[in-house]
């Protein structure tokens, strides 16, 4: 009887730790891929105009219609927090698996009245066949839409130039996304020159055209990041990427690379949070 006793309640120790592992994977998991984790970079320059010193720009990537508490509350109230002067959104606003422009749209409407909003498409607007009807309702809401185009940022009488250009699965031609870029880089005309652009692979044409800062975003980290340094895999690099988040510099380049927030075919973030990045811009004397 004291034996059969044993043996019940070793089974319900037993059931009792795998519930309690399944609830503390479930919460772990849960924290991974909804925690927003802030970044914050001080990039310097002396090319910079100096009245540009101290301007804040938040940049959003990669988003693919999550949603991050009730109106996206969490995750503008974490903007609001950084108070930027700019927001750089770097692409795939939504998700083309599960297309749905209100829930992209209920977080531009309010994050267009912390600052300007610049945008440029990723690979999911291309691909999720409604591009033109984001672009309109985008366009309601007073974004800066940079497909292919570039547009002066004045400050305090100085300017910088901001450009921005679309996925390269939008011309399905990467030698013709590659003279586009090329150009931006002809006719810079001594400014100093920000893009936005969704892949980081490109870091070498980007540091061959000259951008002095470039925003990506696309790696989505290289989705499970332990115990791979860079993620064990990233669309455009493959398994075992190299740019798939942070800072990357090459001659007069700097390339900086969001997390992303969201998540699309592999639904799961390991040790690597969504994140936004803050970048605050110094003047180097």
């Amino acid at each position: 009887m004291k034996r059969k006793v044993k043996v019940t309640l070793g089974i319900k120790m037993k059931v009792a730790c795998a519930l309690s592992l399944l609830l503390l994977s479930i919460a772990f998991f849960y924290w991974q891929n909804n925690s927003i984790v802030i970044t914050s970079y001080t990039y310097k320059s002396v090319l910079l105009p100096e009245s540009f010193d101290g301007l804040k720009i938040v940049q959003v990537s990669d988003l693919h219609n999550k949603s991050f508490g009730k109106h996206q509350e969490k995750l503008l109230l974490k903007i609001m927090d950084l108070e930027p002067d700019v927001i750089f959104v770097t692409g795939d606003l939504i998700d083309s698996n599960r297309i749905n422009v209100d829930t992209a749209m209920e977080f531009i409407n309010q994050a267009v009245n912390i600052a300007d909003v610049y945008y440029v498409t990723g690979n999911h607007e291309k691909w999720s066949g409604i591009y033109l009807q984001l672009k309109t309702e985008l366009y309601k809401a007073g974004v800066i839409i940079l497909d292919n185009e570039q547009v002066l940022f004045e400050r305090d009488g100085e300017s910088i130039v901001i450009a921005g250009i679309m996925d390269p699965d939008f011309t399905m031609v990467e030698n013709i996304w590659k003279e586009q870029l090329k150009v931006f880089s002809d006719n810079r005309e001594n400014k100093f020159y920000i893009l936005l652009s969704h892949r980081p692979e490109y870091f070498d044409t980007y540091v061959e055209d000259g951008f002095d800062l470039v925003f990506s975003g696309h790696a989505h980290g290289g989705q499970f990041r332990f115990p791979f340094p860079n993620g064990l895999y990233a669309p455009g690099q493959g398994f075992f990427p190299k740019l798939t988040a942070g800072i990357h510099k090459s001659d007069n380049t700097t390339l900086i690379i969001s997390r992303g927030l969201g998540n699309s075919k592999i639904p799961l973030r390991l040790f690597n949070r969504p994140e936004l990045i803050q970048v605050t811009m110094q003047y180097e004397k």
